[in-house]
This record gives C-alpha cells, structure tokens and sequence, in this order.
C-alpha cells in the first residue's frame, strides 16, 4: 500500500489472490482529465470552478481507501456519498455478485420474479419494524421516495371505497431532502436545491426545520420546549383529513447540514400522523442500516412508519438498488381485478436486479457475521470524542452529530452566527486542504460532512478528525 506522499510509480490491487501491478503509465490520468473536461456532466457540480477544485480521478479502491490516477490514497471519510457501508472491494461483497454472475445479472421484474430479489425481501421485512410486510423495489433513493409518494397519494383514492380520496396533503419539512426527481423535489425544502424548478412542483404543507444552531423560533435550546415539534402537530391538526402523509426524514436532515432532530421530536410527529389517520413515510436512505447506531434510525424512537424508504447502504455501496417497504394494509388496497385499474401502475428497468440483490444480502451478512450494531456504539463514542476537539476553534460554529455522522458548520463569527459569504466556498477549500492529509471529505455548502464507514478503525477516525482541522487551521485562520 502507498502513503498518502508517495512517489512509487504502482500499487497492488488483489483479486481473487491475484496480484498485479498498474503503472501511472497505463492509468493515462491527462487523457481522463481531458476526456472529463470536454464530455462529463457532473451532478452538483459548478462546473467553472471544477477543475480548480483539484477533483479526484478515482481508479481503485482499497478498504477504507480511494485511488487516484497518481497512485496516491486517501481516506473516504464520506463512504462514497454515505453509502459504502464496509469499504471497497470487501471480499465477501465481491464473490457474492461473482456467484451471481456465473447465474444471471438480470430479467425482468415486471410480472415476474426472481430469487434473489424474492429472498431479499424476506429479509428485508424481518428486518424492519413492525408491521412492514411488503416491499417495492427500485434504483436509488429518490425512486424510493417518489414510490412511496404515489402509493400514499392512490391508496386514498383505493382504499374504503375511494371515501378518502380528499386525502392530498404531504407535511412536509423545511431543508428536508428527499431525492430530484419531481415527486421527491417537491417534498423536499431546500431552495438552493430546489427553487429552480418550481414550475414543476406540488405544494406542500411545509413546518419549518428543527435547526436547533439557528432555530426559526428565535429560541435557545435551554429555554425551548420543543417549539418546532409543537408546530408540526399543530400543522397536522390543521390540515387533518386532508393529509395523506407526513413525510420526514428520522433522526437527521442529511443533506440540509446534518441537521438533528431533538429527541422525541420523530415521537410526537408519528403520533400527530395517527391521530388523524394519515399515513407516515420515514425516508431511512441515507441513515438507515446502521448509520444511526441502530438497524433503522425510527427505531430509537420505537416509531413504525407506514412507508419505509431505503437505498445507499443496501448493497454496500456496491450497486444502485432501493427499496420502499409498505404494510399489508396499505398493499391491499391495490388488490382487484385488472380491469378494476387498481394496480400500482409504476417500475424501473433494474427493479429487483439480481446482481444488486446479490450484494444485498452479502451486506446483510456482514452485518450478522461481524456482529456490526453490537460493535457500532463503541465506534460512534470514538467518533464523538473526537469531534469534541474542534469545537474550541473561532469558526466552528456547531458540530452536529447522529450515529456515525456529523457535521461541522463554519462561521465568519461565532459570537452572531454570521456565515461566511458563499462565494468564498470556505467548505470546498477546507476539504480541499483536508485532503493534502490524505482524507477525501464533501461538503455541503460551509457544513464540512463526516460521514466514515461503520467498520472505520479508531485510528482512521483520528486521521479524519486530524485532516479536517488541518483544513479549518488553514482555510478559517484565526486571524479571520
């Protein structure tokens, strides 16, 4: 394996107990750049100051580590965008979608079956709380929740009869995320995701976010009760019966900053939902399997949603496959004839992909074998602890944690929780310098995003925590 600072011209990949050597020669890193800068479209990427940005041109994986065409290795302290659970390469993973494809890689789903798809779903809703029984397959998380929306919205137009069918309401969250296509950009709240694409949007009844560092209520957390759950409940009294979901992101807003909800605020919300008959939808993709310390974040809670969405760390971070679990009830509302219209008209291409199922259940597995949720609370303690060491620094405005994630929000003066101007892009450089230590790091706008895999190692959270205060030392001087 290379240091971070390594010249050597080659480093070993092994597969299947076969090594061989890459050269920089072979990886042709300038013809890449070139080919990138003149045909690639990247997602959430401002493409004029992109290459300024020193972008990564990943070519291997190695556990914890990424490889770029230098040779050079760097801790990914996102998981791939939160959803390589293990790492890369993990054997186990590996062979399973080898095994997989000595059968077949893929047919079709639509009216048909498969039996990984068909095992994984068994496992799927053992898995998950109570009351979950039937699950829908997709790509990726925002088809997860886009699935989830148009089952609420036509199980009130099937169910008893059609006597709900006013039932057209999602409460929703402010700077909620819930995925880009137009169903989920719609429940979403984040206007410098979303504001562009308002012609095409439903209205929702939108509460404001509990974002406790800068609480909409203009409150302090050690005289507020809970204002903001108290909101939602009254925003759901309000719309009632018309309200066919309330739709929330449990324990953590991801993408808004890593914004955590107070405890019990999930409690309250669900128990608003019920009393008056809506549907609950808990979007678990990017914290469920294990994120939050438990299998599923609505767990901590002992909430049991109606619809459970799920995607990122279902396969390991290996292959896009999502799902949308659901009850018996609420499937039986689109049982019938099929001359009576009731079918869920809705599918992907890829629903239910074998080689994806395959990877599914090797990440399972590891999670039995290696006992992953007896061990996580230790490594979340460890990562804490950690993160305490930042808080002293002048701009480190707040350090908000769930399970093993976090985020850092920057500040140009931490006495008015001024931010800094977005123009200077201060997260972008600080996981710029951050990763001049080795450790690849993403941010979402000034909020610096931590984000390991569950099977990260005491002294790999020390490199992360080291490399990130490196980059605020640099980039946020004191002298700011």
């Amino acid at each position: 394996m290379l240091d971070t600072e390594s010249d050597c011209a080659s480093w070993d990949t092994r597969e299947a107990g076969v090594t061989r050597q890459i050269s920089k020669a072979d990886l042709a890193r300038d013809e890449l750049v070139e080919i990138d800068d003149a045909h690639v479209w990247h997602p959430f990427t401002p493409h004029s100051a992109y290459r300024g940005d020193d972008p990564l041109m990943i070519v291997a994986g190695e556990v914890h580590y990424l490889v770029d065409a230098d040779g050079r290795r760097y801790l990914d302290g996102v998981s791939s965008l939160w959803c390589n659970l293990f790492g890369h390469r993990r054997p186990e993973i590996d062979a399973a979608i080898v095994e997989q494809l000595g059968r077949i890689a893929h047919s079709t789903f639509l009216g048909n079956a498969s039996e990984p798809a068909v095992r994984l779903a068994k496992r799927l809703v053992d898995l998950a709380p109570n009351g979950l029984t039937r699950v829908f397959f997709s790509d990726n998380g925002s088809t997860a929740v886009e699935v989830a929306l148009k089952i609420a919205l036509q199980y009130w137009q099937q169910h008893d009869g059609g006597r709900e069918r006013q039932r057209t309401i999602f409460v929703t969250l402010g700077n909620a995320y819930h995925g880009d296509t137009v169903g989920a950009v719609s429940l979403g709240g984040i206007p410098l995701f979303h504001e562009r694409y308002g012609p095409l949007l439903f209205e929702t009844a939108r509460a404001h976010s509990p974002y406790c560092y800068r609480c909409p209520f203009g409150l302090e957390s050690s005289t507020c009760r809970t204002e903001c759950a108290t909101e939602i409940e009254r925003l759901v009294a309000e719309h009632g019966d018309r309200i066919a979901a309330v739709v929330l992101e449990p324990g953590m807003q991801g993408a808004a900053g890593m914004i955590t909800l107070p405890d019990g605020y999930l409690r309250r919300a669900a128990d608003a939902a019920r009393r008056v008959g809506a549907l609950l939808v808990l979007d678990e993709v990017a914290v469920g399997f294990g994120r939050s310390g438990s299998m599923f974040a609505c767990e901590r809670e002992d909430v049991a949603p109606d619809i459970l969405c799920l995607a990122k760390g279902l396969t390991g971070g290996y292959l896009p496959m999502s799902a949308t679990l659901t009850t018996e009830r609420i499937f039986e509302a689109f049982l019938g004839e099929p001359s009576d219209g009731r079918t869920f008209f809705h599918g992907h291409t890829y629903t239910g992909n074998q080689l994806a199922a395959a990877a599914a259940h090797a990440t399972l597995d590891i999670f039995e074998h290696e006992r992953i949720l007896e061990r996580l609370p230790r490594t979340i303690e460890r990562f804490h602890t950690e993160l305490e060491r930042l808080r002293d620094h002048p701009h480190v405005g707040d350090i908000r944690r769930f399970g093993l994630a976090a985020g850092v929000e920057l500040v140009a003066d931490r006495a008015t929780k001024t931010p800094f101007e977005p123009s200077e892009r201060r997260g972008m450089r600080v996981c710029g310098a951050a990763k001049e230590r080795g450790v690849f790091l993403r941010p979402l706008g000034d909020t610096v995003v931590l984000m390991p895999p569950l099977s990260i190692a005491d002294d790999e959270i020390v490199a992360i925590v080291d490399a990130l205060e490196h980059g605020i030392r640099q980039i946020c001087p004191v002298s700011d």
